[in-house]
């Protein structure tokens, strides 16, 4: 029997996952609620909830590797902690069944030292609302008996990254040729994480049992500003350069006095309001794996945005 290669989840990261696998000739399932997932021979699509011990028993039957890509529900540190640590165990439950090791996407959130250059090494102790729930995961992948790999990125931006600040707050203004708004600041550096050099890299540390049970982060170019990433997506898109209008931080905080949505929104702008830069090269040499230019990158991304619309 081939080794099979399990994805929960189909947003862009775990589409992403599973495409790269089957492309690489790997046997692949992918369980979402709906069944959603990419169409190809070597991908087995399940529906099924990745809380339910059942539906983990059947779909890990047999797996090498577990690629866990659910997300929360909603942007909020509520849902998070009333969905994420549940699901997380559960999978990590059925994965040491199968001794399996199981891959997460991680964010940046957890860093309790973002004011510096971000390293592997840097302290991930951040506490309270979705850093610490993020906080709490890594503790707890790190406290299990199954073997875990994390790897991080930084914001996401690729084909199929919608809800995100360079996503479709930024991609759609510049195929229009209008202004972009951004948050924070648009001269602050910033690191971007191109979605199919983080699925890529965590392919590769699945890979490696000697990268188990550790934290890496995803190949990741060099920190641009909101201002120098728009411009980027408008040149491979043959569109003017656009204007970049600044939302303040001052707005965003008078309006979480109000709003919920706005409060979950203050919590993360220490990310945009100053330098806010992860560095991968420990990672990249350890894992052998590099991030694909900007250039690139921005290319492949205009390109799926324009097959959508």
């Amino acid at each position: 029997m081939p080794d099979i290669y399990v994805v929960t989840g189909a947003g862009p990261v775990g589409w992403t996952v599973a495409e790269q696998l089957a492309d690489r000739g790997r046997q692949v399932r992918i369980l979402t609620r709906s069944g959603s997932g990419p169409d190809h021979p070597l991908i087995e699509r399940i529906s099924g909830d990745a809380k339910d011990p059942a539906v983990l028993r059947t779909a890990l039957a047999g797996a090498k590797a577990v690629f866990h890509c659910i997300h929360g529900s909603a942007y909020t540190a509520a849902a998070w902690r009333a969905e994420l640590p549940a699901a997380e165990q559960a999978v990590l439950s059925a994965a040491q069944e199968v001794g399996a090791v199981v891959v997460f996407p991680e964010s940046l959130y957890s860093y309790s030292e973002p004011d510096r250059v971000i390293t592997e090494a840097g302290p991930r102790r951040a506490t309270g609302g979705k850093r610490g729930v993020r906080t709490d995961l890594l503790q707890a992948r790190e406290a299990s008996a199954t073997p875990t790999v994390s790897v991080v990125a930084g914001d996401f931006f690729g084909p199929r990254v919608r809800m995100a600040h360079a996503g479709e707050r930024m991609l759609a203004p510049v195929l229009a040729g209008k202004n972009v708004s951004v948050m924070g600041s648009a001269r602050q550096p910033h690191s971007f994480t191109y979605v199919p050099d983080l699925a890529g890299a965590m392919i590769a540390a699945a890979d490696q049992p000697s990268a188990w049970n550790a934290v890496w982060h995803a190949p990741t170019g060099p920190a641009r500003t909101q201002k120098e990433l728009a411009a980027a997506f408008a040149a491979a898109a043959g569109r003017p350069t656009p204007k970049v209008r600044v939302l303040p931080g001052w707005t965003i905080r008078t309006a979480a006095l109000v709003s919920a949505g706005a409060r979950e929104l203050a919590e993360m702008l220490y990310q945009f309001e100053r330098p806010f830069v992860m560095d991968s090269a420990a990672s990249e040499a350890a894992l052998g794996v590099s991030h694909t230019p900007l250039e690139t990158a921005a290319a492949v991304t205009v390109e799926w945005w324009r097959q959508q619309r």
